[in-house]
């Protein structure tokens, strides 16, 4: 992953393109060009029949210039850096700060490309990506642009291993408003890869999530329960509480009425005192969630607040 920053200092996670899937794309565009420009070439050469050697000389010239070096030139300024061999390989060019090229760039890279690709079979530009820390060839460094990967295989997701029995629901009195989502995101890459480390590692490792987490919500885990048993019933609470209050907020969003003389996106205003009639008709019921002793089923009975 290569970290670019633009000009409004936003950072750009980048996969650049390494030398292997550039040079099967390059072969790709290679094969095409050529066998244009042969199949052109044939078709100038019955043509010209009746010219002259240095007319002929001259057209020969031409055509490699306007399809060997033009002809990728408009091609990537045209689809904005993806060629065909780079749009089978999943690769785009793109400039350093992540935008889409334009022609100043693909000119610059056709006309290096000429030297360090077809003059050199390739070498130079191979032995340029191969030095490259983001594998950039000569025409990229000079133009300003970088290839990068488009497609990337995409990871599965692994579910966060559920606590033991004994342990669920253990910790619904717990507070959890101070807990940031760096530590929530640290435990969680930690109970879907603790199996692939090694026990004493990983024990530690738990062992001091499990203690940041101790300080931030104030309440130690009972005597005997391990740090990894504590962590998974803990992100197994914080699981269940947000899944409540989405399910509840979504039932109470369609079922209940709107208050009277409050109109559709006029939040803000508070509704008017006094008794106020609930969806059967009758006045001065408690709306479900609001002034009872038992919460709504998407309250919890610990007054959580989302994570800060």
């Amino acid at each position: 992953m290569s970290e670019l920053v633009t000009g409004d200092a936003v950072v750009l996670g980048l996969r650049p393109a390494r030398l292997p899937s550039r040079a099967l794309a390059a072969a790709i565009d290679l094969a095409v060009v050529f066998c244009v420009f042969m199949l052109v070439s044939v078709v100038v050469a019955i043509a010209s029949v009746t010219l002259d050697e240095a007319a002929v000389a001259a057209i020969t010239v031409a055509l490699f210039l306007l399809v060997l070096i033009g002809g990728p030139i408009a091609v990537e300024t045209l689809s904005h850096g993806r060629s065909l061999g780079k749009l089978a390989c999943g690769l785009r060019v793109v400039r350093d700060d992540g935008g889409p090229i334009r022609f100043r760039h693909a000119l610059v890279r056709g006309a290096m490309g000429a030297v360090e690709i077809l003059m050199t079979f390739g070498v130079v530009a191979s032995i340029a990506s191969l030095v490259s820390a983001r594998g950039r060839r000569l025409g990229d460094v000079f133009a300003g642009t970088l290839v990068i990967r488009e497609r990337v295989a995409a990871k599965r997701s692994v579910a966060v291993p559920p606590p033991p029995p004994w342990l669920v629901g253990r910790f619904s009195q717990l507070d959890l408003s101070a807990v940031p989502d760096e530590l929530w995101l640290a435990v969680r890459q930690y109970l879907t890869r603790m199996h692939q480390l090694d026990p004493g590692v990983g024990g530690s490792i738990a062992g001091r999530l499990a203690d940041e987490l101790v300080t931030r919500t104030g309440i130690a885990p009972p005597q005997g329960v391990p740090a990894a048993a504590f962590l998974a019933a803990v992100v197994h609470e914080r699981q269940a509480r947000d899944a409540r209050r989405v399910f509840a907020g979504a039932r109470n969003a369609s079922s209940a009425p709107p208050a009277p003389g409050v109109f559709p996106g006029s939040a803000g205003f508070a509704a008017p005192a006094g008794p106020v009639a609930d969806g059967s008709g009758a006045a001065g019921g408690p709306r479900p969630g609001h002034g009872t002793g038992q919460e709504g089923a998407g309250a919890s009975s610990a007054g959580f607040a989302p994570p800060g």
